[in-house]
């Protein structure tokens, strides 16, 4: 790279760095951030179970972005929660609309959900921490469980190039399960996948570590992190394209009855 290569670089990986980001929506990233798919489809799954059910509870909704693609299947009671203030507001006006209540509600491994025992037939959540021992107290008997998530090892080639790891390694397919065997929740169906995700240039990398800060958990920032911005633009010359390993994985249970 020469000099003035270089200031146009980081000028242009500044502007993305400051581009803004709204509920889980990648469409700026349009063409130049592609991720191979599993070979299950959690929309499928969700919209079967929702289709079936007498009520149910996205937890994690995000923007609301992805439930509302459910609005012709939703049960008549339909709740969800969302615990990123921006992203609630969000939530909020999308959802609203069509009569799905949005309660503001932290997620992790221990949250506490403030529903009561047993109020919804099913239960679905896409990337996003929950407490199993929650999801089976508001699931009614037979009540079914549905979740896709990031394991732990998720793009850790991508944290490495920026010096840094994952900080939840531990979070994988083997974990959930063991947690949920420890409840009254049956394993139905479980799988994991590993796939590639691709950027096609090193904004598109910066844009996605704003939006996904803790792929680098010490924080990342251009300013902070320029020489490893362009290692990556080396690489990116000499290869044509970054690629990282995405680690997915899917489980559905049932409450026993």
């Amino acid at each position: 790279m020469t000099g003035n290569n270089s200031d146009s670089l980081l000028k242009e990986w500044k502007e993305e760095e400051n581009e803004p980001f709204r509920g889980w929506d990648f469409s700026h990233l349009s063409g130049r951030f592609i991720r191979d798919t599993p070979p299950w489809s959690y929309a499928g799954m969700a919209r079967e179970l929702l289709s079936a059910s007498s009520s149910a509870l996205d937890l994690g909704t995000g923007g609301g972005e992805r439930l509302r693609e459910f609005k012709d299947v939703l049960p008549e009671r339909t709740v969800a929660t969302e615990g990123y203030r921006p992203n609630f507001i969000l939530a909020l006006k999308r959802l609203e609309p069509l009569g799905i209540e949005v309660v503001e509600c932290k997620d992790s491994l221990q949250q506490e959900l403030p529903f009561g025992d047993e109020e919804f037939s099913l239960v679905i959540n896409r990337h996003t921490s929950f407490n199993v021992s929650e999801v089976e107290r508001v699931l009614s008997p037979g009540g079914s469980f549905l979740t896709q998530q990031v394991d732990g090892g998720n793009l850790a080639d991508l944290s490495a190039a920026f010096g840094d790891k994952q900080p939840w390694p531990f979070f994988t397919l083997e974990f959930v399960i063991e947690k949920i065997e420890a409840t009254n929740l049956i394993v139905e169906m479980a799988q994991k996948w590993t796939g590639r995700a691709s950027f096609k240039d090193v904004g598109a990398v910066v844009y996605y570590l704003r939006a996904v800060p803790w792929t680098v958990p010490q924080g990342f920032s251009v300013e902070k992190h320029h020489v490893h911005l362009r290692n990556l633009q080396r690489r990116l010359e000499k290869e044509g394209v970054l690629s990282f390993e995405q680690k997915l994985f899917m489980v559905r249970a049932r409450k026993a009855k």
